[in-house]
């Protein structure tokens, strides 16, 4: 049997020091219905996340808004007793305020910016964070304005790593004017991949891309559906092909599914074994034309 390991996926390179393998873990399911509030067994869920570091996962995604907050707690909790925490690294994300279950409300004053960031980093537990995305342009605020923040914090060493989130191209070049930007997220799947342009641009610049909803599948499904037909080719789950399609599509995708539960874990990280055909990938691409 091949071994269960996310390092099977293959790495990607943010710096000589932050390296990581591809599949990675997103903590948004750690919180309550809709990411509000605390998950409703806070040990459980941080041993979702101790058992993705013994899966090899080294890359985790987060954000304060999570809960808010609910999640990092509990990521940090996972983090404390793993090997290797040196080389197990964070992108968090900042610009988001919550006002109740559901309700996301984008803010991008700088000082805010700031604050989320430091609070951030007391909550993890870390001096410095690895990667930090801007959750949503606030169109309140200048772009200058908003990543200009983020570059100041890098400046002080607050921050290795700038990104943003579900940006558009043109987006992405303006904030370039202002900081190198070296990771974007979006949302995207094998049933929805609107942002291909997106994608293309990312690899072309040396940006990682973190599909966020990596595992929408729920239309794909179903004993005559392509998806659930592969899947039965290759003897492994519809999330596992998803996932390969996703590690396929591009060397600079990271994908980051999220689960409160250990066997749905298990079960993603298998998908780093998976390699499709380009004929099996090639039928996939097409399914959200």
């Amino acid at each position: 049997m091949t071994e269960l390991n996310a390092a099977n996926a293959g790495t990607y390179k943010f710096d000589d020091q932050f390296i990581v393998n591809r599949l990675g873990y997103g903590t948004m399911q750690l919180t309550g219905k809709g990411t509000w509030g605390p998950y409703s067994d806070p040990a459980h869920a941080a041993d979702v996340v101790t058992r993705a570091t013994e899966l090899g996962i080294n890359f985790f995604d987060t954000a304060d808004s999570y809960g808010p907050w609910f999640a990092d707690r509990y990521l940090a909790d996972g983090l404390k007793g793993a090997a290797n925490r040196d080389h197990i690294f964070i992108s968090d994300k900042v610009g988001q305020t919550r006002q109740g279950p559901g309700i996301w409300t984008p803010h991008g004053e700088p000082n805010y910016l700031r604050q989320q960031v430091e609070v951030s980093m007391m909550t993890l537990g870390i001096d410095h964070e690895d990667l930090v995305f801007l959750h949503r342009i606030d169109t309140h605020f200048p772009i200058a304005e908003q990543v200009g923040e983020l570059k100041k914090l890098q400046d002080e060493g607050k921050i290795k790593h700038i990104g943003l989130s579900q940006v558009t191209v043109d987006q992405i070049k303006e904030a370039q004017k202002y900081a190198q930007i070296d990771a974007v997220e979006n949302l995207y799947n094998v049933g929805n991949h609107k942002d291909d342009d997106v994608v293309d641009y990312a690899e072309s610049q040396n940006m990682a891309f973190l599909p966020w909803f990596p595992l929408d599948t729920g239309k794909l499904v179903g004993n005559d559906s392509p998806l659930s037909s592969i899947a039965k080719k290759y003897g492994v789950s519809e999330a596992q092909i998803a996932l390969a399609w996703l590690l396929k599509r591009s060397t600079n995708i990271l994908p980051i599914p999220g689960t409160s539960s250990i066997e749905h874990l298990e079960d993603n990280v298998a998908a780093a074994n998976v390699t499709l055909s380009d004929a099996d990938f090639e039928q996939l691409s097409n399914l959200a034309k």
